[in-house]
């Protein structure tokens, strides 16, 4: 079966040079030069197989002028003169190759290439209803059971972009652009579609609140200074006991100090004993054994349930580190501390300084002040119900459930932390998320998605950082390197990806590219390319908003894409300055402003 038939009017050229993954074509007309448009389809000829078809992308049109002196042995001047040589070339890279599947009676188009064209290979230009034959191919071959609709293709709207959505999850995925590009609209279709399967499971971290109106979504969010105290189904505690020791230490240690080593050394020491204690407490107070201390009077459980809770307690502290997430009593850490800062010793000389006498002053100022600041009092000062010794599992339900209404979609707003500890706060989420699901007997295991809004702000580049911008890096860098095999995905959203870590990013095998002007932004989306399409990326500065191009394993053709937009938009809209300052003056009330920011809450 002839899959394309060209007449004249689509003829571009022959092949004269043929590489690996790029194909130079010899246009012998100026006319023909006039069809061919950078970014525009190819179809290259296969000598002797026309049921096979090279589908190749237009990466440069070149026309060349050349001047040489006649070859006429004549001395006469005018049969002499400079003669000029006119080269059109046009060059292309391959993408993939459309064929006829005889036994399943249909035209399918795959990205590998098994043979290359051989040089006179005629080159046609896909246009009209070829194009169309083609888009129609391309997007029946990407709808299927498993297909997640992006939008429509830029060079013919007519045909649905559809991406494996297998291949976008499993391989890690980055969307990238500059500000108003629409990166925000670009996630929240992607959510929406998500959204109506039945068991999918995403976590986005807010950083700004954009998403908080979706409809579809539940909402979670750390709690501000005036709401502590108070419980919900919407605020998510995240109690000190959760942090393991590395971001305890960033959290509280400066290791500047000359004494931060033995700093470090009693904070643990202290920690791992309470931890410990929390553990006798339990076992003394078997049918209480739910709780730390001063249990509320509720009826004992049944005997049964108690030994099984013995059991599982008794198998924890067998295994209990210093990591563990046990609740312990952070104020007797630091009663501890401050009495090892001011032990005086006995000698023979009457009492003398203990040994680590006045080190820990430092620590102890650093430990008070942030107990009794009240931006972060979702870590210390969250109720006595987060301090239980199920509140892990209640605080994982929320973060991980996915069978509750609403629930296929978790949006946290992170809007209320400190930027000094967003990542510690952020990593430790992440950790927890991806800890939890490591530990889940691997039939019992479902996938999920954390999907990390802004991520340059809490995912840069390791050199130089301190260990409190580290927490967040090392947490997700396993995740990029490892949680594939765990079913734990990540879509990195960024409007300054030369800011990310390389090691994360690398790791993103998809990647949805908007318009980017910045150029070692635009360096950096490059490197994440196969070299046979980076000059494909040229066209990033240039794009409208919401047009993106989309590379990677979950798409069988790089394309420029055009977003479809959201029924449910997030709250990322560009104010239009211009448009405002035009209407009638309105009285600013400035005291309810004041008070909001006294009071850290807008109503």
């Amino acid at each position: 079966m002839a899959i394309f038939k060209f007449d004249k009017f689509s003829e571009l050229g022959t092949v004269r040079e043929v590489d690996a993954r790029t194909v130079s074509i010899l246009v012998e007309k100026d006319e023909y030069l006039k069809k061919a448009r950078v970014g525009q389809l190819v179809a290259v000829e296969l000598s002797g197989a026309s049921e096979t078809w090279l589908i190749a992308i237009i990466e440069k049109v070149i026309r060349s002028v050349s001047q040489q002196h006649s070859d006429s042995d004549s001395s006469d001047e005018k049969n002499n003169e400079k003669q000029e040589f006119v080269v059109n070339t046009v060059k292309l890279i391959l993408v993939g190759t459309l064929s006829w599947a005889a036994i399943e009676e249909k035209l399918v188009f795959t990205r590998s290439i098994s043979q290359a064209p051989v040089i006179t290979d005629k080159c046609y230009v896909l246009l009209g209803k070829r194009l169309e034959i083609f888009m129609s191919v391309l997007s029946e071959s990407e709808k299927g059971t498993y297909s997640l609709e992006l939008g429509t293709y830029a060079i013919d709207d007519t045909a649905k972009a559809f991406l494996d959505g297998n291949k976008f999850f499993q391989r890690h995925a980055a969307i990238l652009g500059s500000t108003g590009s629409g990166k925000s609209w670009t996630a929240a279709s992607i959510l929406e579609r998500a959204a109506e399967l039945p068991a999918a499971n995403l976590i986005v971290f807010d950083l700004h609140g954009e998403y908080r109106k979706l409809s579809y979504a539940r909402q979670l969010r750390i709690p501000g200074p005036e709401e502590l105290g108070t419980s919900s189904d919407e605020l998510l505690y995240l109690p000190y006991w959760l942090l393991n020791a590395e971001e305890m230490q960033a959290m509280f240690i400066d290791r500047s100090e000359f004494s931060a080593h033995n700093q470090i050394m009693a904070f643990q020491d202290a920690v791992f004993a309470m931890k410990k204690e929390t553990f006798n407490e339990l076992a003394e107070n078997d049918w209480a054994i739910r709780f730390i201390k001063d249990p509320p009077a509720l009826v004992p459980p049944p005997p049964a349930t108690v030994k099984n809770l013995s059991n599982a307690i008794k198998e924890a502290l067998n295994a209990l580190t210093l990591d563990s997430p046990i609740p312990f009593s952070l104020k007797r850490v630091i009663k501890t501390l401050k009495d090892r800062n001011e032990e005086r010793v006995q000698s023979t000389r009457g009492l003398k300084y203990g040994q680590f006498f006045g080190q820990f002053s430092r620590l102890l100022t650093r430990l008070n002040s942030k107990l009794n600041d009240k931006r972060y009092g979702f870590l210390f000062n969250a109720p006595k119900s987060e301090h239980s010794y199920d509140s892990m599992s209640k605080i994982v339900s929320k973060l991980m459930d996915y069978t509750g209404k609403n629930a296929q979609i978790k949006i946290i707003d992170f809007s209320e932390v400190p930027a000094d500890i967003l990542p510690v706060i952020v990593g430790l989420v992440a950790r927890i998320v991806y800890q939890v699901q490591f530990w889940t007997d691997q039939d019992k295991r479902h996938p999920l998605a954390i999907v990390c809004d802004e991520a340059h702000m809490y995912l840069p580049e390791k050199a130089g950082k301190n260990p409190i911008e580290m927490r967040a890096v090392e947490s997700l860098e396993k995740i990029a390197k490892e949680g594939r095999k765990y079913g734990v995905s990540l879509i990195i959203i960024s409007q300054r990806p030369s800011d990310i870590s390389t090691t994360i990013l690398s790791q993103c095998n998809n990647v949805i590219a908007l318009r980017l002007t910045n150029g070692a932004d635009r360096s950096t989306v490059n490197k994440l390319m196969p070299e046979s399409l980076e000059n494909f990326l040229d066209v990033l500065p240039i794009m409208d908003a919401g047009e993106a191009i989309v590379v990677g394993d979950s798409v069988l053709l790089p394309s420029r894409i055009k977003i479809q937009e959201p029924k449910e938009k997030p709250l990322s809209a560009t104010v239009d300055f211009w448009s405002e300052w035009m209407e009638k003056i309105e009285k600013p009330d400035f005291d309810k402003s004041v008070e909001n920011m006294r009071k850290q809450k807008r109503k």
